[in-house]
């Protein structure tokens, strides 16, 4: 049976159904948009991910309507335990108006696809399958219309046609290059690695976050620029993985998945991070941070997620970030669409960018130059050593780290925080 071009038409096209594309996809559904979401796999399918949500990520869930009950398969954790300079500190997640007071974990490979259905049901049409190629760019204005593409196992060329597209199509974006999107230098980039072993600890309770991570192998000791994590999964797996920054020359010249493997031998034998417990291969992903990609919006397309380099340079966070702009987007688009005129639709969608900016850009600015300066060894070491024994000021990097306050009505640290972020530049 052949479909009719109008199925292959639509108000917006969304390229990826991560949690950016489908959380966008969502939110225009709900709105009364007619949304095409297109996935390139098929879903369940697996991705790099530490699996642990704050509740930053936790309150964009509950905004979706997804059900995050424990019977409905989530784990919650109450805070993050940070180990190094030989201490040990457990730290609730902070009591806030704006947030829940915990957060969840949850597999990557059924997490995206719960996001993915409930997007679906909100009214969004999901192509798996749908390898989404060059953009149909309109040769008067140089905007984008729509998407060639790639369909089924047959690899069927199909084309979708839509006034506005959303790029949630990953750090790669293939969609923003075409469209002469490149990556900015000047924003540090991060590498996640992570395998999964049998483990006595997978029911743990609090996210686990190694801020010392030492490379033994070599004649003398070596400080890494990155931080190591254990995430019970409650399923009788951990999480065990590693997150690095690109400041330093020993992001190039080392294998981090050899890294890897070697602190998992230093652990306690009783954890289980054995290789016999492996359960998968270690497989590693790109962590796009600060806006490394720009501007957000141009000539029809918005950038969502990790296309956007929308993941958290403080921690490495990127769920979170993908959802909320997923979000802005969405709100953006629907305000837009109800504009009567041409001048009057792109003046609501050239906002897009202006609202990211006001959102995260100052944060982020102080999350770079916090890269740069754990970048340094010395500087991560002391940092360790001193700042770890202060249980007031590890509550307020805390909440500086995974970017936890109240806007209005919080407390003195909250205040700090904020006004830190509102006299950063917003670049």
């Amino acid at each position: 049976m052949t479909e009719s071009p109008a199925e292959h038409s639509a108000d917006v096209i969304v390229v990826g159904a991560g949690p950016a594309g489908s959380a966008t996809a969502y939110h225009l559904a709900r709105s009364g948009l007619d949304v095409l979401l297109l996935e390139k796999t098929a879903f369940p399918r697996e991705k790099v991910c530490g699996d642990g949500l704050t509740p930053r990520a936790t309150k964009q869930l509950v905004s979706m309507g997804i059900d995050i009950s424990e019977e409905a398969g989530w784990l919650r954790n109450k805070g993050l335990r940070i180990i190094g300079g030989g201490v040990r500190l457990q730290l609730d997640w902070p009591d806030l108006a704006s947030y829940p007071d915990y957060g969840l974990v949850r597999k990557r490979d059924d997490f995206d696809e719960q996001l993915a259905r409930q997007a679906e049901k909100a009214g969004a049409r999901l192509y798996q399958r749908c390898n989404v190629g060059a953009p149909i760019i309109d040769d008067r204005t140089g905007r984008i219309t729509g998407v060639h593409a790639k369909l089924g196992e047959e690899k069927t060329p199909v084309t979708f046609h839509a006034p506005l597209v959303v790029a949630a199509d990953g750090n790669s974006t293939r969609l923003s290059l075409a469209m002469g999107l490149h990556r900015r230098e000047d924003r540090p980039m991060g590498v996640a690695v992570r395998t999964y072993f049998t483990s006595p600890r997978h029911d743990d309770d609090y996210l686990e976050s190694w801020l010392e991570l030492w490379d033994r192998r070599g004649p003398q000791d070596r400080l890494l620029p990155g931080y190591g994590w254990v995430f019970g999964m409650g399923d009788g797996t951990s999480n065990v993985g590693l997150g690095i920054l690109n400041s330093s020359s020993a992001f190039r010249e080392l294998d981090w998945r050899e890294i890897l493997k070697a602190w998992c031998a230093s652990m306690p034998a009783d954890w289980g991070f054995t290789p016999e417990n492996m359960t998968g291969p270690i497989r590693g992903a790109a962590l796009p941070m600060a806006f490394n990609r720009q501007p957000h919006y141009t000539r029809g397309l918005l950038l969502v997620g990790d296309a956007g380099g929308l993941v958290n340079p403080f921690n490495g966070e990127g769920i979170a970030y993908a959802m909320e702009s997923g979000q802005i987007a969405a709100g953006v688009i629907v305000q837009a669409h109800a504009r009567a005129t041409y001048a009057q639709r792109e003046l609501a969608l050239q906002n897009y960018p202006k609202v990211l900016k006001d959102t995260y850009g100052g944060y982020y600015t102080l999350g770079r130059a916090f890269v740069k300066l754990i970048g340094n060894p010395k500087v991560m070491k002391m940092a360790t050593q001193r700042g770890l024994t202060h249980p007031v000021l590890m509550r307020f990097t805390l909440k500086m780290l995974a970017n936890l306050t109240d806007p209005t009505g919080g407390d003195a640290m909250d205040r700090i925080i904020n006004g830190l972020s509102k006299v950063a530049p917003r670049s």
